[in-house]
């Protein structure tokens, strides 16, 4: 299955991601009687959630195309996840014992006798192998062979005002294949994007940032527009810089050298290489060295006007320029997903684990959870784990949403952020003031008001929803050791389960009032293509800054790998080492003023005024203590020097 495609996180202040499967592993396919049916094997996480009775619209065709990927399970899925435990946790007499790509193939990875058997029952179904690798088998066929192949029946179900193909019950495979399987993706279509052979298309329209702006936070008050609760409030920084930002997070003298990030996204900029450069030389981040940012990327580009190619580049670029800037001297590389797709985005992270590119992995991307099978979060957990094995840690945006129900009707969390194998992150407003002093952040939350026509006061003050970070509990993935004792109980259990994974882990920056300067090559009305830079973000941008002050983390204790970060997160909980951020820091209401380009580029078609209300997250709130916003908090000064005692 391609499921619906991968969202980027970067945000530009207005509205515009399981336990493993597996069988026995023993491999025996028994010599059965051509009348005997062989015993089945069910994998009841390949039904999507949305193919309920009351949406059923009957039998899908027998002669409909379907194309599935069975993913693969390895030698030792539940020896996988307790290893990768083990080297995490610093009360592991294991912790920092990783292996190498070639020993976590070795000892976990899949064996050429699953692959045989995966391919073997394919094809006796009618299906026609078509391709696969160590971690999955993919093949197409009818759905008449594949419901022969999966136990099953394929019907129609209506979602979202369409129609689409989904199993009817559950999904089985023959049990002498059970102990290769993980789980099954394809055998829905919801929705299915199409291959091709596209170009990349050219940069997008132009963000053109307008003024006033403040130098630093509160630089600039905005004294000609009315009062918000009651005082005068600032305008929105022109967006901060890595100078400013390793400030107010602690960097010292660390730069991330000797240490590999990878920024995972979909396609390429055809500019990023130019753009980066122009960036770095421009605010002092430190010119590139040869060979310091590299790019893996795949032969060819898929799906490019589904999952709209071009607007992707900004979301690179912001990744990439935001590493450098917070660790100058980190190696970077660059893997372009060759579509949105949740398989194309699976198999740029399997090359980056199988590979062994990067100590840590920057992601500003996912779904909302109730797209995403269980199949298809075990196949991506099980390449978090080998990643944590071979010392490789995933950071993960929690989304721009909030609790998501404005968008979903349903208060969910996304994925993979989900995901109990990554570090999600979480976002912020962030205060840096004069001389580069750490003010204060809040909980990434705002809302818009704009000017009256008059310009006397603020129309529907505080206004409406305007972006914020993602967070709350799943209702899938069963809460990890790591949260328990730290994350509140009512939230753990706010689906009515013993205890569910809350995100986020921690937080960083990304109010796009407070956010950070992009440089970019970008498309003019009047047809012409060149570097401008704009105020960006997101959790896009809160991502990539975390990745970063890992890799000062790193960098500072000797260089040795953090690997999979999160139980030494949660274990210096509560310490000096965060900013225990919330909503109200300085105990009053805050917001900020901004004008900005009707048309988003110049003034030809005029200006909006608006104030943005700070700490205004939907039904989340940042509290003291661990909250669903920001998550055990903010880096504070001191935290990339404690892993040296990890």
């Amino acid at each position: 299955m391609r499921s619906r495609p991968a969202t980027r996180r970067t945000w530009a202040g207005g509205l515009a991601t399981l336990p493993l499967l597996a069988g026995a592993l023993t491999l025996t396919t028994p010599l059965a009687h051509a009348s005997e049916a062989p015993a089945r094997h069910d994998l009841p996480g390949a039904k999507p959630r949305w193919a309920t009775a009351q949406a059923d619209r009957g039998t899908a065709s027998g002669a409909e195309k379907v194309s599935v990927r069975v993913y693969l399970a390895g030698r030792d899925a539940a020896g996988l996840a307790a290893y990768a435990k083990a080297v995490s946790d610093p009360r592991s007499p294991s912790y920092g014992r990783y292996l190498s790509p070639r020993q976590a193939q070795a000892r976990f990875g899949t064996t050429d006798a699953q692959i045989a058997t995966v391919r073997s029952w394919l094809a006796s179904a009618g299906l026609k192998v078509t391709g696969g690798n160590r971690h999955y088998v993919s093949a197409t066929g009818d759905a008449a062979s594949a419901e022969a192949a999966f136990g099953t029946r394929l019907h129609e179900y209506a979602k979202d005002g369409k129609t689409y193909r989904a199993p009817a019950g559950t999904v089985s495979v023959p049990s002498y294949a059970a102990g290769a399987v993980l789980g099954v993706s394809g055998l829905d279509n919801a929705p299915r994007l199409l291959g091709h052979d596209d170009q990349l298309p050219q940069p997008k329209p132009a963000v053109v940032n307008s003024g006033p702006f403040s130098t630093y936070y509160g630089s600039d008050l905005a004294t000609s527009l009315p009062s918000a609760y009651g005082h005068k409030v600032p305008y929105a920084v022109k967006g901060y810089t890595g100078r400013q930002l390793r400030a107010a997070y602690g960097a010292k003298r660390h730069t991330g050298k000797g240490v590999r990030v990878a920024v995972v996204d979909a396609y390429t900029s055809p500019t990023l290489l130019r753009d980066t450069a122009a960036y770095a030389e421009r605010h002092g981040d430190g010119a590139w060295r040869k060979g310091q940012l590299k790019q893996v990327l795949p032969e060819r580009w898929t799906d490019t006007e589904d999952c709209d190619a071009a607007g992707w580049y900004g979301e690179q670029t912001l990744d990439v320029e935001a590493v450098h800037a917070v660790a100058p001297a980190a190696d970077i590389t660059y893997v372009g997903a060759a579509s949105c797709s949740t398989e194309d985005f699976y198999d740029a992270l399997a090359k980056v684990v199988d590979g062994h590119l990067a100590d840590m992995v920057s992601n500003s991307w996912g779904d909302f959870e109730s797209n995403v099978t269980p199949d298809v979060a075990a196949a991506y957990d099980q390449v978090f784990q080998m990643g944590a094995v071979q010392g490789t840690g995933f950071y993960f945006s929690s989304g721009d949403y909030g609790d998501t129900e404005i968008v979903t009707g349903t208060k969910q969390v996304e994925f993979p952020a989900d995901s109990a194998w990554v570090t999600a992150v979480g976002g912020t407003s962030l205060a840096v003031g004069k001389r580069d002093t750490y003010l204060w952040e809040t909980g990434w939350g705002t809302e818009r008001a704009v000017l009256s026509p008059d310009g006397t006061a603020w129309d529907g003050f505080p206004g409406t929803f305007n972006g914020a970070a993602g967070g709350g509990t799943s209702r899938t993935v069963p809460q990890p050791s790591y949260q328990r004792g730290v994350v509140p109980a009512a939230l753990a259990t706010a689906h009515g389960t013993p205890g569910n994974r809350v995100v986020p882990d921690l937080s960083a920056v990304a109010d796009p009032n407070t956010g950070f300067l992009v440089g970019q090559t970008q498309t003019f009305p009047d047809g012409s293509r060149h570097y401008n830079e704009s105020r960006i973000g997101g959790t896009s941008l809160a991502a990539p800054v975390i990745t970063a002050l890992q890799a000062l983390a790193q960098e500072a204790r000797g260089g040795s790998a953090i690997g999979f970060a999160n139980p030494v997160i949660y274990s210096t909980y509560g310490s000096r080492v965060y900013h225990d951020v919330t909503d109200t820091p300085t105990g009053v209401e805050l917001a900020v003023a901004r004008r900005d380009f009707v048309n988003g580029h110049d003034g030809s078609d005029g200006l909006v005024t608006s104030v943005r209300s700070l700490g205004k997250n939907t039904s989340l709130r940042a509290v003291r203590g661990y909250d669903p916003v920001t998550g055990v908090g903010s880096p504070a000064p001191g935290y990339v020097e404690s892993y040296r005692r990890h």
